[in-house]
């Protein structure tokens, strides 16, 4: 399907690997000129040869966006790259595991920091020139925690509740501008990260899925491209679920 995207530009945030990469993957795939940002010089150099060496065009940013200030300057460098930033994907690490009663209250502020405020910071430095040219994509990164709270993770499933709420109301506030904002809610991936928890066997983590398989990065970078297309463009302010089944609520 053509995405009616080539030629747009996009600042995909920590896609040095994983979903992120996967996302900037399947952008350039269909022609977006895309920025990718990561902490690691190497693995960043490779997910940019990832991407030139399939024909598409891609950028490499050194940048670290878990603050504000580095999110901020992500977009700025991004931004000077390309030309302009027409497709943000907020993207980025999660805050360290925890329960109530093992996570101290001075760890909630980093976490917010990390998770949240780090996408309010870059769609203060994206969004206001897309609603300027009357087009623009944001899609947030997030996770299922957000609609199903994960044992361990109670930094992780505060910090992106709140991220989700922030983005319902910039969808709202902007949609008007010829500007869409969605959020993605990845469940078990077949991610380096995924498999630094469980090891390579991951077939536990297959079997609590009611698909019977974790998914496959490049697919979900699929949705997130598809949500930055024109066949997409009446869709904003969502939360989709990519998860295999995962959530089994109706809502």
């Amino acid at each position: 399907m053509d995405l009616g995207l080539s030629g747009r530009r996009a600042a995909v945030a920590a896609s040095s690997s994983g979903l992120g990469l996967a996302a900037a993957r399947a952008l350039a795939a269909d022609g977006v000129h895309v920025a990718l940002c990561g902490r690691d010089a190497h693995r960043l150099a490779d997910a940019v040869a990832s991407i030139t060496e399939a024909g598409g065009s891609a950028v490499g940013l050194g940048a670290d966006v878990s603050t504000v200030a580095g999110a901020t300057a992500f977009v700025a460098a991004a931004h000077d790259a390309l030309g302009g930033v027409d497709i943000l994907v907020a993207n980025g690490g999660g805050p360290p595991a925890g329960t109530f009663a093992t996570t101290p209250l001075e760890a909630y502020a980093p976490a917010l920091e990390l998770s949240l405020l780090s996408t309010v910071a870059m769609c203060t430095a994206a969004v206001p020139a897309m609603q300027v040219q009357g087009w623009g994509r944001v899609v947030a990164i997030t996770s299922i925690s957000v609609r199903q709270p994960i044992a361990n993770l109670i930094l992780s499933n505060t910090a992106r509740a709140g991220v989700t709420g922030f983005l319902k109301t910039l969808a709202l506030e902007v949609a008007g501008d010829g500007v869409t904002v969605n959020s993605v809610q990845p469940g078990s991936h077949a991610t380096d990260r995924l498999r630094s928890v469980y090891g390579e066997d991951l077939s536990a983590v297959a079997a609590d899925t009611p698909m019977g398989a974790v998914g496959r990065p490049d697919d979900f970078g699929a949705v997130v491209a598809f949500l930055c297309a024109d066949q997409a463009r009446f869709i904003t302010g969502a939360a989709l679920p990519v998860d295999g089944g995962a959530y089994r609520a109706l809502q």
